[in-house]
């Protein structure tokens, strides 16, 4: 991935005039990028990492598979966030890890654990470098050094066992090459959130991931069977059978745990056949109650399909969801995305019982187009927010979920904090929104926010940050629906779990991980 900014090179692209007329309109920009600085000349602090302990790190992992090169240093720096490519274009020191490791299996990890918890050395786990929450940030908390733990060498899958389903793959395995291993196969992981094409399996695992496929194969943590976990107080095979009465299933303690209680090294996971069928259908909905209703009925009934989101009005009039003229007519309201996958003629039945009760509840069939459509531009949101932020754009995303009670109640909330929070500051704000999850008792809803930059863009966010996190707090939702905790949320910990749930946290961590090395300033307030 490049150094400041989503994903490859090859998929970024100038804005289109209308987006950029748009920005002209609403926010009196001009649309035109600024000129990004080169990563070379892009300051890091000075490594900290003393030349006894590197030669001792390099010994565990191999000379060539440590580094404290500038540029793996930068690339290591953080995360994905709007705050955190604000951070990298900015001019100063940018903080960075001291040096980069690159473990090749799990003994290698569990031995650089020992190493570091020994010497006073904060280790940072590395997958994909996607996160969204600070949850890469290399924070010292008082440490003498801070390494980043980079898994990319973990990229084998291992073994398969068709006649139950699952695979066993390693965690720096990213999620292309989990479909291509086990496509090998026949089979197929179906967990495709929009960081699909750069994070890796012990990502997925660490933030319990949830796909865009998860009205179908259900979140990632679902998916989990087995989990192997280095820790500095020693190692854990999680996981015996499909279902156990063995006690609390540790494997949540570390599904979630973002690399604070151990460091994933391998996943063992539900799999399934490779769909022999795949069919789509966009639907169109007066209104987002109508539509999240319409959405509830199918869920609840037993008949979602594989995928099943829904647009609010300003996400649908905005073009994020691929809306476009259906057979000569404009498409208003709110844009529903359904998928179908699996064998003929599951799809087929699938298709038609869920068709039938959303055009029973107020949905207009816009055929596949649109759906094919938003399943063609999935992945290149992140690549669009980075070109607002080359144009003195501000755009971030934040999510939650609630009951479906409470749905209308915590959208209305979150979107007037945020508008608030941003026009109190002199701009005006758009917040868009969507249902991407689904569950029978309720859903997710997924903010889209965009507003001119103010002189200071990473203070302007997060007064808007605070602000929507406590609309989530009092209206009763949760404070992360899949984007984990990280540094970001932290704040909001002791809301979601209580006092005696943070006693509980902190006393895990104390039990895997004495010395407190393993992410510091993540999860645990």
């Amino acid at each position: 991935m490049v150094w400041d900014a989503w994903g490859v090179p090859s998929g970024h692209a100038p804005l289109p005039d209308k987006i950029r007329t748009l920005l002209t309109q609403v926010f009196g920009v001009s649309g035109e990028p600024v000129a990004r600085r080169d990563e070379g000349g892009v300051p890091l602090s000075e490594s900290a990492l003393k030349s006894e302990h590197a030669a001792a790190l390099a010994a565990v992992v191999g000379v060539g598979n440590l580094s404290t090169a500038h540029g793996d240093r930068l690339r290591h720096a953080g995360g994905k966030s709007t705050p955190d490519l604000l951070r990298r274009r900015a001019d100063g020191v940018q903080a960075a890890p001291d040096a980069v490791l690159f473990p090749a299996d799990h003994d290698e990890v569990a031995a650089v654990l020992a190493y570091c918890s020994a010497h006073r050395i904060a280790v940072v786990p590395f997958g994909g470098g996607t996160s969204v929450v600070g949850g890469l940030d290399p924070i010292r908390d008082g440490f003498d050094a801070v390494i980043t733990l980079d898994l990319c060498r973990l990229d084998t899958l291992t073994e398969v066992d068709p006649v139950s389903g699952t695979a066993t793959l390693g965690a720096g395995v990213t999620g292309p090459q989990a479909e291509r291993l086990l496509a090998e196969h026949g089979l197929s992981l179906g967990h495709f959130p929009q960081s699909f094409e750069f994070a890796t399996i012990g990502g997925f695992a660490a933030t319990r991931s949830s796909g865009q496929a998860s009205a179908g194969y259900g979140r990632f943590d679902d998916m989990i069977q087995r989990l192997r976990v280095a820790t500095p107080a020693g190692s854990l095979d999680l996981g015996r059978g499909p279902a156990s009465a063995a006690g609390p299933d540790l494997r949540e303690l570390f599904a979630g745990s973002e690399g604070v209680f151990g460091v994933v090294t391998a996943v063992t996971l539900r799999v399934h056949p490779v769909p022999e069928t795949v069919a789509r259908q966009a639907w169109s909905f007066p209104d987002f109650a109508t539509g999240a209703a319409a959405l509830r009925t199918v869920v609840q009934a037993g008949a979602a399909p594989t995928v099943l989101r829904l647009s609010d009005e300003v996400e649908t009039g905005m073009n994020l969801a691929r809306s476009h003229d259906v057979g000569g007519r404009p498409v208003g309201g709110c844009l529903a995305v359904t998928t179908f996958e699996g064998t003929a003629a599951h799809v087929a039945a699938r298709h038609a019982e869920a068709s039938a009760l959303l055009a029973a509840a107020g949905g207009t069939d816009l055929g596949a187009g649109p759906a094919d459509d938003w399943e063609h531009g999935r992945f290149a949101a992140p690549y669009l927010r980075d070109a607002l932020l080359d144009t003195g754009i501000l755009c971030e995303t934040l999510e939650t979920a609630t009951s479906w009670s409470n749905l209308s109640t915590l959208k209305a909330a979150v979107t007037t904090a945020l508008v608030d929070a941003l026009t109190g500051q002199g701009t005006p704000a758009l917040v868009m929104c969507h249902i991407s999850h689904t569950y029978p008792a309720g859903a997710s809803l997924y903010f889209t926010v965009v507003a001119k930059q103010l002189d200071d863009p990473i203070a302007q966010w997060q007064v808007a940050k605070r602000a929507a996190g406590d609309a989530i707090v009092a209206s009763g939702g949760t404070i992360t629906h899949h984007h984990a905790v990280g540094a970001d949320h932290r704040p909001w910990m002791t809301d979601e779990v209580g006092e005696l749930g943070v006693r509980v946290l902190r006393a895990v961590k104390q039990a895997v991980d004495p010395a407190g090395i393993l992410n510091p300033g993540k999860l645990v307030p």
